[in-house]
C-alpha cells in the first residue's frame, strides 16, 4: 500500500511538471509569434511606398519663347484688329518639375457674343485635327495651356480651361496654364501674364439657423498668378535680332533709345515700390492677410539696397557727378563754337556769291549802256547820210 501510495505521488509529480513546462513553452511561443508579427508590420509599415497627394503640384513659372508672342499677334491683327474682340490660342510644349516651357502655339477659332458672356464658340474638333498634324511633325511637344489678347481675364475663360484640359496627354502631373498676350503697342512691360486655376473649398451655412454642422462645402475654381518669364533659345535668338533690325527706325538715335528705356525702367520702379507701399499700408490697416513669404521677398529687396550715408561713397558720386557735368559743358562749348564757326563760313561763301551775282549784273548793264550810245552814234549817222543826200537832190534840182 505504501509503495502504491508513493508511486501514485510519483505519478502526480511528473504529470504537474508536464503540464508545468508545457504552459511555459506556450507562453514562450506565444510572445515569439507576437514579436514576429510586430516586426512583420513594423517592415511592412516600412516597406510601403509614401502616400501620395492627389492634388497636381504648383506650377513655378511659366516661360514664353518669341515664336509664341509674334504667333499670338499675328493671329490678334488678322482676326481682332480694331475691334473689342480677342484672339484665343492653344500653346505647345514642355512642362518638367513645375516649369512650363510654351515652345509653339496655333490659332483657334473662338467667338463669343458680347452682350450675354456666357454664349462663346470654340471650335475644338479644329483644335483637335491641328493637335493631331502638329503631333506628327513634332511629337515631344503637348498641350500645356491655352493663351488670350485680353487683356483682362473674363468669365468664359474658366470653361476654356476645362476644354483645353480634355486634350491635355493622360498621365500629366503640371496641369494646363492659362496665359494673357497683351499686344498693345504702348505696354511697356513684359506682355505677358500667367496664370494656374486653384480650388478654393467655401462653407455654405443654411439660412434656417448658425449651426455650422449642417453646411455643405462648395468646391469654387478660381485663377491665381503664376511668375511669367521670356526665354529663347539661340536660333530663336538669332531671328529675333534680325527683325528687330528691320524694323528699327533709322532716325531715332541710340542715346534717345537708351534715355527712353531709362525713362522707361524708372516708371516700371515706380509703379512696384508703389505696389509694395499699397500692399504694404493694407496689411497694416487689417485690410489683408500678411503674406510671410512676400514680406520676406520685400526684406531682402530693402537688404539690397546701399548704403548711401559713407562718406567715402558720397564724395566719389559727387565726383563722378562733377566729371559728367564738365564733359557736358565742354562738349556744349565745343558744340556752340562749331555752329559759330559754320555760321561765318555760311556768311562768308553767302556774301561771295551775292558779290559775283552782283558783279555780273553790272557787267551785263555797262554791256548794255554801251550798246545803246553805239546804237545811238548810227542813228545819228544814218540820219546826217540823209539830211546831205537830200541837199544834193535840191541842188541838182
Amino acid at each position: 500500500l505504501n509503495f502504491r501510495l508513493s508511486s501514485t505521488t510519483r505519478q502526480q509529480r511528473e504529470i504537474s511538471a508536464i503540464l508545468c513546462s508545457n504552459r511555459q513553452n506556450n507562453n514562450n511561443n506565444i510572445e515569439a509569434v507576437s514579436t514576429m508579427s510586430t516586426a512583420k508590420a513594423d517592415t511592412s509599415n516600412n516597406d510601403a511606398p509614401p502616400e501620395t497627394s492627389s492634388t497636381p503640384p504648383d506650377v513655378i513659372d511659366v516661360t514664353i519663347h518669341p515664336l509664341v508672342l509674334l504667333s499670338a499677334t499675328d493671329h490678334y491683327h488678322r482676326v481682332a484688329r480694331g475691334t473689342r474682340k480677342r484672339a484665343v490660342g492653344v500653346l505647345l510644349g514642355s512642362a518638367s518639375r513645375g516649369s512650363v516651357d510654351a515652345t509653339n502655339s496655333f490659332a483657334v477659332p473662338f467667338e463669343e457674343d458680347s452682350k450675354n458672356s456666357s454664349v462663346f464658340y470654340l471650335d475644338h474638333n479644329y483644335l483637335e485635327n491641328m493637335l493631331a498634324m502638329f503631333r506628327k511633325v513634332h511629337a515631344k511637344e503637348r498641350v500645356v495651356g491655352f493663351y488670350s489678347t485680353g487683356p483682362q481675364i473674363r468669365p468664359n475663360d474658366l470653361r476654356i480651361y476645362e476644354l483645353v484640359k480634355r486634350f491635355v496627354p493622360a498621365g500629366t502631373i503640371t496641369p494646363p496654364v492659362f496665359v494673357i498676350i497683351d499686344v498693345r503697342p504702348d505696354r511697356e512691360s513684359i506682355p505677358t501674364t500667367a496664370y494656374r486655376v486653384v480650388e478654393e473649398v467655401d462653407s455654405v451655412v443654411p439660412t434656417g439657423g448658425a449651426d455650422k454642422s449642417g453646411g455643405a462645402a462648395e468646391v469654387r475654381k478660381s485663377f491665381a498668378h503664376v511668375p511669367s518669364l521670356i526665354g529663347a533659345m539661340e536660333a530663336e535668338e538669332v531671328g529675333v535680332e534680325h527683325l528687330l533690325r528691320d524694323i528699327n527706325d533709322p532716325t531715332v538715335s541710340t542715346v534717345a533709345n537708351l534715355v527712353k528705356a531709362k525713362l522707361s525702367g524708372l516708371s516700371t520702379l515706380t509703379e512696384k515700390l508703389v505696389e509694395m507701399k499699397d500692399y504694404l499700408t493694407a496689411v497694416s490697416e487689417g485690410r489683408m492677410k500678411a503674406n510671410s513669404e512676400i514680406i520676406a521677398n520685400m526684406q531682402a529687396i530693402v537688404n539690397l539696397l546701399p548704403n548711401l550715408n559713407v562718406e567715402e561713397l558720397v564724395r566719389s558720386m559727387l565726383v563722378k557727378n562733377n566729371d559728367m557735368h564738365m564733359v557736358i559743358y565742354l562738349s556744349a562749348l565745343i558744340r556752340c563754337v562749331i555752329a559759330l564757326h559754320d555760321l561765318v563760313v555760311n556768311k562768308i561763301a553767302y556774301n561771295d556769291e551775292v558779290g559775283d551775282e552782283l558783279g555780273l549784273a553790272k557787267g551785263k548793264a555797262v554791256t548794255k549802256v554801251d550798246v545803246g550810245e553805239e546804237k545811238k552814234e548810227d542813228d545819228g549817222d544814218s540820219k546826217a547820210k540823209g539830211d546831205k543826200s537830200q541837199s544834193k537832190k535840191k541842188n541838182s534840182l
